[in-house]
Formats: C-alpha cells, structure tokens, sequence
C-alpha cells in the first residue's frame, strides 16, 4: 500500500470520526429544537415522533407572554455582562504580573488559583450566603457576578497567563527603548496582541456565568434578582406535569445568545484557542 493510498485512508477515517462526532453532538440541540416546536400532548405519545407532525410557535409565544420572561433574561444578560467585565479586568491585570514578573511567592499563588477553581463550589455555599447577607448582597445582581467571579477569575488569570506568555518580551522592550511607559506598552502592544485569546476566555466566561443554576436559586429569592436557568426550573410543575415543550423553548432561547456571541467572535475565538501554543 503506497503512503499517498495510506493518507487517504486516514483522512477518510478522520473525517469520518468527525462526522460522527459531530453528528452525536448537534442531535441534543436538533432534538430540543423539535420538541420546542410540539404542543405537550404531542411530546409523551405511544410512537416516538421525531418530526413534529404539526409545528407550532405556541411555546415561544408563550414564553414571551410571561411577565418575568423579560426580566429573567435581562438579568441572566446583565450579570453576565458584570461578571465577564470584573473577570477580565482583574484576571488581566493580575495575569500580566504573574507572566512579567518573579517574585517570591509567585509559584504557590498560581496553585491556589487552582486550587480554589478545583474546590467543590456546593462546600461554599454556606460561607457564601453568609457573606453576602452581613453585605447586604442577597437578591441582587451584583452579589450573584461577585460569586461567579470567585469561581470563574482563576480560569481567566491561567488562560490569559498562557496567552501573555506567547508574547515576545522583546516587543515591550524595544517599546520602553523607544519611551513608552509600562501602562502604554499594555494598552498599545500588549492588549491587542492578546484580544484573541482575551475574546476565548471571555466566551468561555459568559458561558459558564449565563448557565449557572446553583448559586442563582439559593442567592435569589424574587423575579429581581433571579436569573433565566432559575426561571425554566419554575417552570416545573410537579413530577407528572413537565411542560416540556416550554422547557425546550426555554433551552433554545438560552443557547441563542451564546451563539450569536460565538459567531461574532469567532476569528479571535480560533486564533485565541491556537495562540498560546505558539512561542514567539
């Protein structure tokens, strides 16, 4: 067998793997979709209905004339948005220090960022709702993105450590030869040779940060302050009464905006993803 016949063998069978591959993921999301699509009496019946038989709208309509659905989504937005600004403001700064610098110490805080993103987050959520009650931060917005920050800054500071480590040295050297100051080197070099990989962890950020359910339901106890996850679980009506083409709405609706962000941002997502393996 001749190497190019072998080449293509592999790559029949590569493609071949990610087609299932891909093909095994997308079924859940095409599945919720067509459920979203089915009244409730269509959804449970003796035959298994792939397609539905007679599509309808009549759970996203439904959806939207709910009083707290606009509510519920603007604050999943919002304390998404906070939570993601807070992340890569303070994992930036603090990544860049621990790339730049050597300091005594420096080693062992790397591995309690670790280790606090590797500690069971259910432990914590007495000591959590302590504080947030002696702070006045029960049932609000900010007192959810300060949570989620304390779980999701470790990632940010290790993935963008990674990043800042594949920037050349050289190029803010030769920028503070030339006169520039640290803070213009970070500003005018630094940050835009690092967006896409800035851009990954954001994404990955605002997807753990809009998805979260757990700490919402125990912090939050009103349509205020509660957040869209929380919302599709008071949908729940008992054991035996699912709404389950609500819920599947639900779903496709809280996808949407992590799709749109993904798309926008797709470039600087990719080369992101690919830059920190990548020595200058």
């Amino acid at each position: 067998m001749s190497h190019r016949t072998t080449q293509r063998l592999y790559n029949v069978l590569a493609y071949t793997v990610v087609v299932i591959v891909g093909i095994f993921s997308a079924f859940p999301i095409v599945w919720t979709f067509l459920t979203s699509l089915k009244r409730n009496e269509d959804v449970v019946t003796k035959t298994l209905q792939y397609i539905p038989t007679n599509p309808t709208l009549e759970n996203y309509s439904e959806l939207w004339g709910r009083m707290s659905f606009i509510t519920l989504f603007g604050n999943s937005a919002i304390i998404t948005v906070m939570t993601v600004s807070i992340c890569l403001v303070i994992g930036s700064t603090t990544a860049y220090a621990l790339s730049r610098y050597r300091f005594p110490g420096r080693g062992g805080m790397m591995m309690v960022f670790l280790l606090i993103r590797m500690f069971p987050m259910v432990l914590m959520l007495v000591p959590l709702f302590i504080i947030l009650r002696n702070l006045g931060l029960l049932n609000s917005r900010l007192g959810l993105a300060l949570v989620y920050t304390t779980f999701l800054l470790p990632i940010s500071i290790w993935m963008i450590k990674g990043f800042l480590d594949a920037i050349p040295i050289d190029l803010e050297e030769a920028a503070r030869i030339d006169g520039a100051s640290r803070a213009g080197v970070i500003v005018r070099i630094i940050l835009p040779l690092a967006a896409p990989g800035i851009a990954a962890t954001a994404v990955l950020i605002s997807i753990a940060s809009w998805n979260e359910f757990m700490f919402a339901l125990m912090f939050t106890s009103n349509e205020q302050s509660q957040t869209w996850p929380v919302g599709l679980h008071l949908l729940v009506g008992g054991e035996f009464n699912l709404p389950w083409g609500l819920l599947s709405a639900g779903g496709i609706i809280s996808v949407i905006p992590i799709i749109i962000f993904f798309v926008l941002a797709q470039n600087s997502i990719v080369r992101g993803l690919t830059q920190g393996a990548v020595k200058g």
